[in-house]
């Protein structure tokens, strides 16, 4: 790995909104493109830090992407149940792909989970576009969990995100 991932700047937090807006918006991950609602908080770096722990794949000073790890019991928990650590917010910049770069941010999540006391699982939720992510939640042992399925915009009742659980 010729990258490393350690906890963001706050000097890079604008730099990480970006990279993980243009990811969300580049894979057509936005119902509503650029005037999606969801697109401020993609960008809203500081207030992630702020509430859970921001971690950044860095390779000579250049971030190639970044995840939200939200420990248990964290405020920006959507679907966690107590005990459980959750992911959010995953994104490689276009050019960083391929490299193992999303996949090395998980695990570093994970390993944090596990380094949490009383933190018994890891749950994360995903759009079912997001194949490549699916692929590495496989690989390191998440198993999907539809019962747990949910839709975080009700006014748009075709929209689910997938749970994909890890028990530790």
């Amino acid at each position: 790995m010729d990258f490393q991932i350690r906890p963001v700047d706050p000097a890079e937090h604008d730099e990480l909104g970006e990279i993980t807006a243009r990811a969300y918006l580049q894979d057509g991950l936005l119902t509503f493109g650029e005037s999606d609602r969801y697109l401020g908080e993609l960008r809203n770096v500081a207030k992630r830090a702020a509430a859970a722990d921001v971690l950044v794949a860095v390779e000579n000073d250049q971030l190639l992407g970044g995840v939200t790890f939200v420990p248990a019991g964290g405020p920006l928990a959507d679907l966690a149940r107590p005990g459980e650590a959750e992911i959010r917010m995953l994104a490689v910049a276009h050019a960083a792909r391929g490299r193992g770069v999303g996949e090395a941010l998980v695990r570093a999540c994970v390993d944090r989970a596990r380094a949490t006391a009383g933190c018994t699982g890891v749950v994360l939720s995903t759009q079912s576009l997001m194949r490549t992510a699916h692929r590495i939640y496989g690989r390191l042992g998440f198993r999907r969990a539809p019962e747990r399925d949910w839709n975080p915009v009700p006014e748009h009742g075709d929209f689910t995100l997938l749970t994909y659980e890890l028990t530790l």
